[in-house]
């Protein structure tokens, strides 16, 4: 399936920006920061538990522990790839 905007959005912030926008996340989703400039997707939390997703979650507990440099989960992973996992996630 394609990649569809509604379900994942992403939004260039500074942490300034991130911190009042994230009042904005709805609930039964989760914003994350990703990628070298630290973009911000908004994700469906059931991508949690899916395995896929599961590696992306052990790489930033390897690379940062639970401290983010962005306050809020952040995915040690090139943007693309991210983006390309989370669009087959959709298709589920």
């Amino acid at each position: 399936m394609g990649f569809r905007l509604n379900v994942i959005q992403r939004a260039s912030l500074t942490a300034n920006q991130t911190a009042s926008k994230s009042a904005e996340v709805r609930k039964g989703y989760v914003a994350v920061y990703v990628g070298e400039k630290q973009k911000r997707f908004v994700i469906p939390i059931s991508y949690l538990n899916r395995p896929s997703f599961q590696n992306l979650l052990s790489q930033a507990e390897e690379e940062f522990g639970y401290d983010h440099p962005m306050g809020g989960l952040t995915i040690p992973c090139p943007e693309d790839v991210f983006q390309h996992i989370t669009s087959h996630l959709n298709g589920l």
